[in-house]
């Protein structure tokens, strides 16, 4: 359907429900003659005239009380569809779907949400955890959580989390039978749990700086792993040194059961971000949402 022929049903249903030119102009904001020659235009189209014309009012011919009959339900669906989506644009409702890793969603996504979702019922949240970069338009995401420096350049980003450090950390049972590292080199006289990263299916090289100079380097032990809560249950249990983000160890570290070394090799990098596409309309749902995960440290 042309464009034209859209605005000419329009015209005419209006004309058809006001009984009148001189309403129906007001309300769409045009003029009575413009919206006659709609009108014509519509009857010469379909070759049969929808509207008796006299002095005082405008009444549908049969023919035009059918056409109207059969309009007044799509434009009426059609205007409770748009009027459901300005009062998106102004109420907190809907849903928000997110992707995050699983640390950032127990840690940081979790508790905002929950407190959203207590305050205002209309918002429902939706997150899909899982390791690997997910393409949010494509995959009808609304946004994502990563760590900062994974974080494509075409985003807006938002920290929601203070800067992170990686930190290598034993128990206390392992330092007893091994001498403490003092420069990464010495981690080859070390057993280390590996990480295996599940999204490109290689080993983690574990990476260090100081002085502004980064050092990678290639540790080896008896145990390998993808998830991390278990590389912690390994390293509490003594199978080795662990090399992972410093939020998962540092309740660990203040109770005492893992200790931390090579802490000045370990320089600290951006944390947890959410991110959406640029050209995303933010709705008041998602709005609030950006407000509660805002880090404020």
């Amino acid at each position: 359907m042309k464009r034209d022929e859209l605005g000419d049903l329009v015209a005419f249903l209006t004309v058809a429900e006001e009984r009148s030119f001189t309403r129906a102009a007001a309300l769409l904001g045009t003029s009575q003659s413009s919206l006659s020659h709609s009108v014509r235009r519509l009857e010469d189209r379909m070759g049969v005239r929808l509207l008796t014309r006299t002095t005082r009012t405008v009444v549908p011919t049969e023919a035009g009380e059918q056409l109207a009959e059969t309009l007044r339900p799509a434009f009426n669906d059609i205007r409770s569809r748009m009027d459901a989506l300005g009062a998106m644009r102004h109420a907190p409702g809907g849903t928000i779907r997110i992707t995050a890793i699983r640390h950032a969603a127990v840690s940081i996504l979790m508790p905002a949400v929950t407190r959203l979702m207590q305050s205002y019922p209309d918002i429902n949240v939706e997150i899909s955890v899982e390791n690997r970069l997910v393409d949010l338009v494509n995959e009808r995401f609304d946004a994502g959580v990563r760590l900062g420096e994974h974080i494509e350049k075409d985003m807006i980003a938002l920290k929601i989390g203070p800067e992170m450090r990686m930190l290598v950390v034993g128990s206390p049972d392992y330092f007893e039978r091994h001498p403490k590292p003092l420069t990464p080199h010495d981690l080859t006289k070390h057993r280390c749990i590996n990480l295996r990263l599940t999204t490109i299916g290689g080993l983690y090289a574990w990476e260090f700086e100081k002085d502004g100079k980064p050092l990678n380097v290639r540790v080896d032990g008896q145990f390998v792993c993808n998830d991390v809560p278990i590389i912690i249950d390994g390293a509490l249990a003594g199978l080795g040194l662990a090399c992972l983000p410093d939020d998962y160890l540092l309740p660990l570290i203040g109770e005492g059961k893992l200790v931390p070394v090579l802490e000045d090799w370990s320089p600290p990098f951006p944390g947890y971000h959410i991110y959406y596409p640029s050209r995303r309309l933010a709705s008041p749902a998602f709005s609030l949402l950006i407000d509660a995960l805002r880090y404020r440290g």
